[in-house]
């Protein structure tokens, strides 16, 4: 099997013809999506036979996908050390003392100092620290709206949108159906709050993953009639303050974090 270095020794590989046959917009995001491990090199129809083969097979050693998002915390490290993180924090409306900025994320003290080191409540995980990363690095200047939209119709957020139902809506869902307490669980561990029931929903929950990134959770209970179903909303101007494949990220590490709580609570 090869082990490429990264996504552009793939996309040299490949016919550049951007045909959407693997389902994603272009040769460009499926090389990205085979170096992270969630396509295989043979779901390319134009890609021979031959070469498959040559490099390994149907299925290729990729780098895992935690070692990608490690490698690119550290290169946001190093964009938060050039920072005038006291100014920043300003722009942010965020507390900046004893050189650090100190933010709420879902509900905890979270603390970035001027070299980039991470000090907060909970345990630091990459995919809250990158997204954290970048949302300071951003800037979040805009305001919040109230008017809440799916991901996918985010700028940017329909060519993602299949991929944020598996990594965080269906894993959700399947968590609401068989815990009975993953909704309490929000609430005290998480500052989330219940509210009124959106969208005909039968449980309504807000949280902050950021402090200008507000997240509806709904959940329709299953009946005689129709299965159960989750939905996760975002407040329109969340993709001005962080970008679409961040709030991807951020998302799946939330869930990443309700899915170990709910192995404890088994």
């Amino acid at each position: 099997m090869t082990e490429f270095k990264n996504a552009m020794e793939i996309y040299k590989l490949l016919d550049k013809s951007n045909c959407k046959k693997c389902f994603l917009p272009s040769c460009l995001a499926f090389a990205g999506a085979v170096f992270t491990g969630h396509k295989q090199l043979k779901e390319c129809p134009n890609l021979s036979r031959d070469i498959i083969d040559q490099l390994g097979g149907n299925t290729l050693a990729v780098a895992p996908f935690d070692q990608v998002i490690n490698e690119i915390m550290v290169q946001l490290q190093q964009e938060i050390q050039a920072l005038d993180l006291q100014e920043r924090a300003r722009l942010l409306g965020e507390e900046f003392s004893d050189g650090k900025l100190t933010m709420k994320i879902l509900g905890k003290n979270f603390s970035i100092d001027t070299d980039g080191t991470i000090s907060t409540e909970i345990h630091v995980n990459p995919w809250v620290a990158v997204p954290a990363y970048k949302y300071i690095l951003k800037g979040a200047k805009n305001e919040i709206t109230g008017c809440w939209v799916p991901f996918r119709e985010l700028p940017n957020g329909r060519e993602g949108a299949n991929l944020f139902a598996q990594r965080c809506e269906k894993p959700l869902k399947k968590l609401a159906d068989i815990t009975t307490d993953l909704f309490d669980d929000i609430i005290h561990l998480f500052s989330g709050r219940q509210v009124e029931n959106y969208y005909e929903s039968d449980i309504s929950i807000v949280l902050n993953p950021l402090p200008k990134i507000p997240m509806l959770i709904c959940y329709w209970k299953p009946d005689t009639e129709m299965d159960s179903d989750l939905k996760i909303f975002f407040d329109a101007a969340a993709a001005e303050n962080l970008d679409t494949d961040s709030l991807n990220t951020l998302t799946t590490g939330f869930t990443r974090m309700l899915q170990k709580i709910a192995l404890r609570h088994s």
